[in-house]
């Protein structure tokens, strides 16, 4: 491949690269939060260096520090910079670039301390004035810069650190070439960064070039000579965009001059704005001489068939001629970037492409192209099988002339491990898991292979018990499911009479007693299976009667006795549920009930299996109400009459009271069963006449009763 190189001498239309820049070329400000209200304020200043350049400010620059409605607050003296040549950034081997453009960076630091104040800060700087020649803004020689930053209320964020832009700008863009840029920034606090082409600001005017404290914001911006705006800011086809989420400025010049260009990175925290960062910058449009370079690809591909998709990599090409080297067409050429071309066999061809052909920037290229028939051979895997019994068979597939060698190679867990043949069969897995499975397939010099994976899938484990130690008829006898699979199962039950189910965890009723065979079959989703036959067949047990009687089922609280009379059969135990909350073991006896009431009698008896039988029966106890007095009694200790209580049968809010004829309190109760003995105060009571009153309710109406009387205690 040869190489022309073509240095093109093209002077500016209006101006030469020498009378580019004696002013400000652009800037931008950032602070860092140190902590403790500090501050770290940073800006930088960019203008072209030239003995007759105007220099950076003399003595030092000042920076206005405002609160949010504009009032000054204090002016900040940045100091000495720290100045330093910027380097180009564009390296490419189609252009001679012009060495005599020369831009410094001016670099200020200051840290301050900036207490919080309602609405935060507004730093500003000033500068006058930009370059005459300037071709997108009106008036340019008297338009100055204003570079500015917000500090933010620390009630909306507290110690934020604003973005600031990573690369400077290329110090120029060649006219008619691509230029790709990374324009991004860094947050130091993470925060989410937004990108846009934005309106730079207007600053300082050439009577007072750099104004101590500048103007006060908010600032108005440049203004745009038509067609230009902030978001078209160039001449340039396609038009410069940037991405918004990257900062990737792309576009590609068309006209020589100097242009300004104006950038905005917005600072986001959980979907809040927090500050915006303008950069503007003078982008420097210049002819630079083109080297040019017809490069096409070496093949690296072999076997692929007659149709060619060739590329090329040639460096500033604008037209190309394609010579395909087909001797069977006369056809073969093309004029477009990236052609196709179909060969008519097999075989070695020269291709040829000349870029910029007729132009001084002409290159031509060769290379040579092995052209076979296309060799990709494939293969479907078959279904995956079950592990206990798998046989698997391979069929190859995919392109490929079959006058070559097949090789399989299907791994040690296979038998074979290994096959020649085109189409093997009978492939037998040992274990269980995903395997390799590879076809190699040579054939006119060239090799391909491809590879896909067998699935053998593994045996479930079968396994059941029954949740209850007896089984008796007519009761539900339940299964737990204890089976064990890669894949949730479906099952099938034999209970064994002649019934079945496909839950996991079911129950049968077996209405006859005697031995059972219970069965499992579980599949996987992958249709393995596993069969599990209990040992012992299940046995189930005949149950006991549970019978009774019991008299009276009717009758009255004055009669509570109930007798029960056990009529069960085959039982050996027995229990007796009497529906009052009391039970026993002794089905033939008597209980007695305190209270009225309809109450339900079960008996449970079990047989000499644990198999168990219910019956169910019911008295009623209807509620009477009885009340005696007696008028006199005797405590004297021989244990006759010795304590002076009523007789009550059928109530209930029971209360007793017995009082001396003073009206004094001398015994109070609520239990009916309690009476008084004669005493108060630990102390007998003298033979007298005490006054007694008893209040209740009665079961039968529920009605409230009082009686008060008289009694004689005698001594």
């Amino acid at each position: 491949m040869r190489i022309k190189q073509y240095l093109i001498l093209i002077m500016f239309a209006a101006f030469s690269i020498k009378s580019f820049a004696t002013h400000i070329v652009g800037g931008e400000i950032y602070y860092d939060c140190l902590g403790n209200n500090n501050y770290k304020i940073t800006l930088k200043i960019y203008r072209d260096c030239c003995p007759t350049c105007a220099p950076f400010d003399s003595p030092v620059p000042y920076l206005g520090l405002f609160n949010s409605a504009g009032g000054l607050i204090d002016t900040i003296n940045m100091g000495i910079p720290v100045i330093t040549p910027l380097q180009n950034t564009i390296v490419n081997p189609c252009y001679s670039f012009p060495n005599n453009v020369c831009v410094e960076e001016g670099m200020y630091t200051k840290t301050i301390n900036l207490p919080p104040i309602p609405g935060g800060y507004v730093m500003s700087y000033q500068r006058c004035c930009r370059n005459s020649s300037i071709l997108n803004i009106a008036n340019a020689s008297n338009v100055g810069s204003t570079y500015q930053i917000p500090i933010l209320d620390n009630s909306i964020v507290n110690c934020n650190s604003s973005p600031r832009f990573t690369y400077f700008p290329p110090l120029f863009v060649c006219v008619g070439m691509p230029l790709v840029f990374d324009n991004s920034a860094t947050d130091p606090n993470g925060d989410s960064l937004y990108y846009d082409m934005c309106e730079p600001f207007e600053g300082a005017d050439p009577n007072a070039p750099q104004p101590v404290p500048p103007a006060a914001p908010p600032y108005n911006f440049v203004t745009y000579s038509p067609p230009y705006s902030g978001s078209y800011p160039m001449s340039s086809s396609p038009a410069f965009t940037i991405n918004h989420f990257t900062g990737l400025l792309t576009g590609t010049p068309n006209m020589i001059g100097r242009w300004v260009v104006g950038i905005c990175v917005k600072e986001y925290r959980n979907g809040v704005l927090l500050t915006t960062n303008k950069r503007d910058f003078q982008f420097n449009v210049t002819n630079c001489p083109i080297i040019s370079a017809s490069t096409i690809p070496k093949q690296t591909t072999f076997c692929f068939g007659y149709t060619v998709n060739f590329s090329n990599s040639s460096i500033n090409a604008f037209s190309y001629h394609w010579d395909f080297g087909d001797p069977t067409s006369t056809a073969d050429t093309s004029n477009i970037s990236n052609p196709s071309w179909t060969y008519a066999d097999s075989g070695v061809y020269v291709v040829t492409l000349t870029i910029n052909m007729g132009t001084p920037c002409s290159d031509t290229g060769q290379t040579t192209f092995y052209i076979y028939p296309h060799l990709a051979p494939v293969f479907t895997p078959p279904p995956g099988q079950c592990v206990y019994d798998n046989h698997y068979n391979f069929t190859v597939g995919g392109d490929y002339m079959g006058n070559g060698t097949f090789t399989w190679n299907f791994g040690p867990h296979a038998t074979p491990s290994s096959s020649t043949l085109e189409n093997p069969t009978n492939i037998v897995f040992d274990s269980v898991g995903s395997f390799p499975v590879t076809i190699t397939v040579a054939e006119n010099g060239c090799s391909a292979n491809y590879t896909a994976n067998v699935i053998v899938y593994p045996k479930p484990d079968a396994d059941f018990d029954m949740v209850s130690t007896v089984a008796c008829a007519l009761h539900p006898v339940y299964f737990a499911d204890s089976s064990h699979a890669d894949t949730p199962l479906s099952y099938a039950w034999n209970f064994g009479n002649n019934t079945s189910s496909n839950q996991q965890n079911p129950s049968a009723i077996y209405q006859l007693p005697g031995n059972y065979n219970v069965s499992l079959i579980v599949t996987t989703m992958h249709g393995c299976k596993d069969t599990v036959n209990k040992v012992n067949p299940l046995q189930v047990f005949p149950l006991p009667t549970a019978a009774f009687v019991v008299t009276p089922t009717d009758t009255s609280i004055f009669y509570p006795d109930v007798a029960m009379t056990d009529h069960s059969v085959s039982a050996v135990s027995c229990e007796v549920f009497w529906g009052d909350g009391t039970t026993g073991t002794n089905c033939n006896g008597l209980h007695s009930y305190t209270k009225p009431g309809i109450y339900p009698i079960t008996q449970v008896v079990t047989n000499i299996y644990g198999c168990t039988d219910t019956a169910r029966s019911q008295v009623i106890i209807r509620p009477e109400f009885r009340f005696w007095v007696p008028n006199a009694f005797t405590p004297g200790g021989d244990g006759l009459n010795e304590v002076f209580k009523p007789v009550l049968i059928g109530v209930h809010d029971y209360q007793f009271s017995i009082f001396n004829r003073w009206g004094e309190k001398l015994f109070e109760t609520t239990d009916l069963n309690e009476g008084w003995n004669g005493t108060y105060k630990e102390n007998e009571a003298a033979s007298d006449v005490f006054v007694y009153k008893i209040t209740f309710r009665d079961d039968v109406e529920n009605l409230f009763h009082q009686y008060i009387g008289s009694a004689t205690l005698i001594r």
